[in-house]
């Protein structure tokens, strides 16, 4: 039996065109990543009915993100445990895949989409442990905000306990050029394991050690020594490379390059030998006389300039990077600046960074908590559902993208309640000047990694409650959009309190009979097996599909399959003997339980939700008994057309799913008791 999970790795999976569409998926800590060779088999709108699907994006021409939020692993593996995929990809999938060896660049990206895909997909797979890395220095911090053991003491002087604890975090900043090689190097299409090589080298005790014997320069810059040794007879600069990440990404584009060329000289024959052997023969000296200084020179130019600008203003960056990271964050643009945070902490000491991105990221959290808040009081359990996992992922791992993704970027007005919190979060940070002392996620659990502490508290607090006071004062939709999901709301909690009443009342009724039935209540007709229904007209009119309906909604067939009627009467009636399940206050809509067994919603009219009752009037209350005929509500057409709306009335099987199919029948009039929809039950097997 198949799981959710496998469920929803199926529906990703046929909604991407399937796996002979897939040529390549990965995934972050948000977000599956696939590229497809044909995008138009790509059905978006399909892909996002799952709810556990928070939103879709593309990126560039054939790049698709899908956003799972938190547990976006499990979905991972599912999809590459489905058939065609993992290890029994179609030959034509497994051709394209692995062509992408040596393949690099593809003509297919923009270059600028390209560019920041790059960057994004290197960084991604070390993102995992910079988070664990990250809560491992805040603890650190902690114990040195309690007076345990100073944390920014020299480590020689700390206990051999806190020298092996900052090992432990160390151990991935200080080798991160090796972790960026390898993924800059797999992403380009050249050999992952030869990219993280070359960096490798420029830490081996071997290298480090030629700087004991080495030419000592003074810099510009007092206590900082630039160390120089001849090797092949050229002056060869020796520095500490940990934490650089400029270097081992302008390594791995040459050697994409460099590979390309050995692979159309070399026969295929003997490449696996020799194609290593001779990039690593060339590069790893490229890297260390020039590439290497220029990628460290690259960082510190980037650093200097924002240093500059900090060092002018901090109370202007603190505002500017609060208000650039909601506009960089979907785009990926962001990870340039996280490689900047690491330099920072390595050549400075501290970053200033962090403190005001901790505005932004704050404000957006406020944003979920006040959706949250608000779908709790609509009773909106599935965008309640989808602002928890946004919220808790924000304010426990400070990843933003579920947020983002999954409210932010579908509801336009979002933003004008997540930008005032950015400014108002960004002006703290700018008085109280923070900065972090550790490259960290900024969430409630890395507050004592900034400096000062309280003020980076204050500001984050000050972010967080605005954009969520904004979203409960003002909502974060626009009218109609909230006039809208709470109309549909109120429907479904009133055909599912009904049902449950009709249930208990019918188990009741067969419990009362039983000895006569043989403990078994009679089947309703249109729920028998392979019978077939006509549902009459409750209006007289001009019966269509539900596809001219000018309200997706509707014309999707979301709601229930059925037939619309543009009315020439104005009362609606009871098609058939059945019971109220639901009457809106408008007045505008009914749904009925038929004694048949079939449950209609009959709307008058698109959006008339908004007329506010004007110009309806109904003749029955829920639960009421009805017989065929009997009223059940009058409209006035004129008022629906002069509100600017449309008067078609949908009628609707709400419960369309338990049946094998629910089929219009279009007419150019249609009167009260002609039959307008087929409903066909589904076919039972035989015992």
């Amino acid at each position: 039996m198949a799981t959710g999970t496998t469920s929803t790795a199926q529906h990703i999976l046929d909604n991407l065109g399937g796996p002979d569409n897939i040529t390549s998926l990965t995934h972050c800590a948000t977000r599956l990543r696939f590229q497809v060779a044909d995008p138009t088999q790509v059905d978006k709108s399909a892909l996002e009915t799952d709810p556990k699907v928070l939103g879709v994006m593309t990126q560039g021409t054939h790049g698709m993100q899908v956003i799972m939020g938190g547990g976006v692993a499990e979905y991972y593996n599912a999809i590459n445990r489905l058939d065609g995929m993992g290890e029994e990809r179609s030959s034509s999938t497994k051709a394209a895949s692995s062509s992408k060896e040596y393949g690099g660049v593809r003509g297919r990206f923009g270059w600028v989409d390209y560019c920041f895909e790059f960057l994004s997909d290197t960084f991604r797979p070390v993102l995992w442990a910079l988070l664990g890395a990250s809560l491992i220095i805040t603890s650190l911090v902690l114990l040195d905000t309690f007076g345990v053991q100073d944390f920014r003491a020299p480590l020689e002087e700390q206990p051999a306990t806190f020298q092996f604890l900052h090992a432990m975090w160390r151990s991935v900043f200080y080798f991160l050029p090796i972790f960026v090689g390898a993924t800059a190097a797999r992403k380009l299409g050249a050999n992952e394991w030869v990219g993280a090589a070359i960096p490798a080298a420029l830490f081996t005790p071997e290298f480090m050690g030629m700087k004991e014997t080495a030419e000592v320069h003074p810099t510009a810059v007092e206590g900082v020594n630039t160390y120089v040794q001849h090797v092949f007879g050229l002056p060869m600069v020796i520095q500490d490379y940990g934490g650089q990440v400029f270097p081992p990404i302008f390594a791995a584009i040459l050697l994409f390059f460099l590979e390309k060329l050995l692979k159309k000289i070399i026969p295929s024959a003997v490449q696996m030998v020799f194609v290593p052997f001779i990039s690593l023969l060339i590069m790893i000296p490229l890297t260390a006389f020039v590439v290497g200084p220029f990628g460290i020179g690259i960082g510190n130019g980037i650093t200097h300039i924002l240093s500059a600008i900090n060092g002018f203003s901090p109370f202007v960056l603190a505002i500017v990077i609060p208000l650039l990271y909601p506009f960089l964050v979907p785009l990926g643009l962001h990870w340039p600046l996280n490689a900047i945070m690491i330099i920072n902490i390595n050549t400075l000491g501290y970053d200033f960074i962090q403190g005001p991105m901790g505005a932004w990221n704050f404000a957006c959290f406020g944003v979920v908590t006040g959706v949250l808040i608000r779908s709790a009081m609509e009773r909106n359990r599935p965008m309640a559902n989808v602002a928890t996992g946004g919220m808790l992922a924000g304010l426990l791992g400070g990843i933003s993208e579920p947020s983002l993704y999954g409210i932010l970027l579908r509801f336009r007005m979002s933003y004008a309640r997540l930008l005032p919190g950015c400014v108002v979060g960004g002006i703290i940070m700018g008085l109280f000047d923070v900065k972090a002392y550790a490259f960290v996620f900024t969430s409630l659990l890395t507050i004592p990694a900034m400096d000062p502490w309280g003020g980076y508290t204050l500001g984050i607090a000050a972010a967080f409650f605005t954009s969520m006071i904004l979203v409960l004062v003002f909502d974060y939709r626009t009218k109609a959009e909230r006039d809208e999901v709470r109309a549909k709301l109120a429907a479904e909690r009133e055909a599912a309190n009904q049902a449950e009443d009709d249930r208990v009342e019918a188990a009741a009724a067969a419990t009362a009979g039983g000895a006569a039935a043989a403990g078994t209540a009679p089947v309703a007709r249109a729920l028998e097996s392979g019978a077939v229904t006509e549902v009459p007209a409750p209006l007289e009119g001009r019966a269509v599909e539900l596809n001219e309906v000018p309200d997706e909604a509707f014309a999707s067939g979301a709601l229930g399959g059925g037939v619309a009627i543009d009315p020439t009467g104005d009362t609606v009636v009871a098609p058939a003997d059945a019971t109220v399940l639901a009457v809106q206050k408008t007045g505008h809509a009914v749904g009925l339980r038929l004694d048949n067994g079939i449950d209609l919603l009959i709307h008058v009219g698109v959006d008339t939700v908004k007329m506010n009752g004007e110009g309806f009037e109904t003749h029955v209350e829920k639960k009421q008994k009805v017989k065929a005929g009997d009223p059940l509500i009058t409209f006035d057409r004129s008022a629906i057309e002069a509100a600017g709306y449309s008067p078609l009335t949908m009628v609707l099987v709400s419960n369309t799913k338990k049946f094998a199919s629910v089929t219009p029948r279009p007419a150019d009039h249609v009167g009260t008791g002609v039959p307008v929809i087929s409903v066909a039950a589904k076919q039972e097997a035989n015992v």
